[in-house]
């Protein structure tokens, strides 16, 4: 009897002990939180119809009517907004601490209430982010948020995705929604490309025939390059006042809008409006009607006083347009043989003491460089052209970046944004299986992303230290309607999301594909058309 007794307590113990030393329970966000904690036996809080969001100040209250509109448009869940509560009254209160790291937050959820307290307006904004990922996913269900805790705060400071707007235009309705998904993942940059060699898609009123003329493209093809050329009138680009709508939507979400203007090549556009800018400028020039010209056609500017003084009017003028810190002036795939077949070219070149035409291509983003810092802004530059510019006043973003092992060819002299083109340019397929997207070039699952080493082990200290964040890209060469767009970008930007934000500690696929079957049931809701090649990698089927 007495060593049946010690055994059963010994087990007990053992029990026990293992319960103290277990992993908690975490909260299921995406991204995941630096730390969180749910706490079983805290009990819930129930947020019912017409319960109070108690904001303070003016920048809590932007954040607690954001919240407020969600509960009742995605869950028909009105609630109250006010400065302040009852005593004893159940509340979701918002505040901002005015201290600690740029965007975390805390969030405290206990019986009788929750508090969301952000170091600064952004990261009270995030927090609430987080609170949505615990409400429900169906419109009626009565939210029981269980007890605990989160303190959070990124990773990275820049956390971006690009949207390609030239080779195919999408509307204002439709950029608020790309801009609404990025706020929801937590990510703060919106990266917009707005001109190419096939289009010139943003007003300028210095250079009105920009719009007028290098907006517009006689058709495109149909298929992979070179594809089969079909005509197809078409033409579209944003207003000044439009341009202005999206920076203030953004700035509601705590995204920032960063212009590209694509310069010295990209630039069709540019040259169908102005034949005299081209290295060859009795030839008649019109915006590329299909894809991928790079040495095929003479796309880029010429060296001449007249271009210079364009890409001041429009570098100055687009600077004095968007508030934010920075400028994508492009820079890349700038194939040489055009400005080297050029007597006056190379007469340029020669007189500036330029050995090739990269040092040219450096030449022309050094001074579009100097027009922007002079506006207080910031150069960014594509990897492949950008490396030649003063590492003073500008940041590359690292496209050519490919390997998961090797830090070779990643810049050490440069702030940078990691956005490998092999990883992180989501217009391929998620799996083999499908033909919908586009010409079949490369498979990219949900997996690879995550996994992606942003840093690899062979980095050194120098790149560790530069690094500013990752960007996810999407082109839409190949993507001409909506419903690809949230195909291509969900669910890989959840991945994205969660490599930005969570620290390099929490990486943990399989704990994410987890959390992310939860993520779809989000999407759901949202009305996403996102794409189901993931739900085939589960074990078990997910419900719906």
């Amino acid at each position: 009897m007495n060593r049946l007794l010690i055994c059963f307590s010994t087990a007990l113990l053992a029990i026990t002990s293992l319960a103290a030393t277990a992993a908690p329970i975490e909260y299921n966000i995406i991204p995941r939180p630096a730390a969180s904690r749910v706490d079983t036996a805290g009990g819930h809080f129930v947020i019912a119809r017409g319960t109070l969001v108690v904001a303070p100040t003016a920048q809590a209250a932007q954040s607690a009517q954001y919240l407020a509109r969600y509960c009742e448009q995605y869950l028909g869940l009105p609630l109250r907004v006010a400065a302040s509560a009852r005593a004893g009254e159940p509340a979701i209160e918002l505040s901002i601490a005015g201290s600690g790291p740029h965007e975390g937050y805390t969030l405290q959820v206990d019986s009788t209430g929750i508090a969301i307290t952000g170091n600064d307006e952004a990261g009270l904004f995030y927090g609430v982010q987080s609170l949505l990922q615990l409400l429900p996913t169906r419109a009626g269900l009565i939210p029981h948020i269980a007890a605990g805790r989160i303190d959070d705060a990124p990773r990275f400071g820049y956390r971006g995705m690009l949207l390609d707007v030239v080779r195919h235009f999408f509307p204002v309705a439709y950029i608020e929604k790309y801009i609404d998904w990025l706020a929801l993942h937590k990510m703060n940059v919106f990266h917009w490309h707005l001109t190419d060699d096939q289009g010139w898609c943003i007003e300028l009123k210095s250079h009105p025939e920009l719009t007028a003329r290098g907006s517009y493209r006689a058709g495109e093809i149909k298929g992979f390059f070179p594809g089969v050329y079909h005509d197809m009138p078409y033409q579209a680009y944003y207003t000044q006042e439009q341009v202005k709508h999206i920076i203030d939507y953004a700035a509601q979400r705590h995204v920032t809008v960063v212009p590209e203007i694509d310069i010295p090549g990209h630039c069709m556009a540019v040259l169908a409006a102005h034949p005299e800018f081209s290295t060859t400028p009795r030839e008649p020039k019109h915006t590329a009607r299909t894809w991928g010209i790079y040495n095929r056609q003479n796309n880029v500017l010429a060296p001449t006083p007249q271009v210079f003084q364009f890409l001041t009017d429009v570098f100055t003028e687009v600077c004095q347009l968007f508030p934010g810190p920075y400028v994508h002036a492009g820079g890349d795939e700038c194939a040489p043989k055009w400005w080297e077949e050029s007597h006056e070219t190379r007469r340029f070149m020669k007189k500036h003491n330029l050995k090739n035409g990269q040092e040219l291509q450096s030449y022309f983003e050094n001074y579009v460089r100097r027009v922007i810092n002079a506006q207080g802004k910031i150069m960014m530059g594509w990897s492949g052209g950008a490396e030649g510019v003063d590492p003073q006043g500008s940041i590359i973003e690292d496209w050519l970046h490919r390997s998961l092992t090797s830090a070779r060819d990643i810049d050490s002299t440069h702030h940078y944004i990691m956005a490998s083109s092999r990883w992180y340019y989501l217009n391929a397929h998620e799996d083999s299986l499908q033909t919908d997207l586009q010409p079949p070039r490369k498979v990219l699952p949900v997996k690879d992303v995550y996994n992606f080493n942003i840093l690899p082990d062979s980095a050194t200290a120098v790149q560790r230290s530069l690094l500013l964040g990752i960007e996810g890209c999407v082109w839409t060469e190949y993507q001409p309607d909506t419903w690809k767009i949230e195909h291509i970008l969900m669910p890989r930007l959840s991945a994205i999301a969660e490599r930005a934000w969570s620290l390099e500690s929490k990486k943990d696929y399989d704990d994410f594909a987890r959390r992310l079957v939860r993520q779809l049931d989000r999407y759901d809701l949202w009305g996403v058309r996102y794409n189901h090649s993931f739900e085939r990698s589960l074990p078990v089927p997910r419900e719906r």
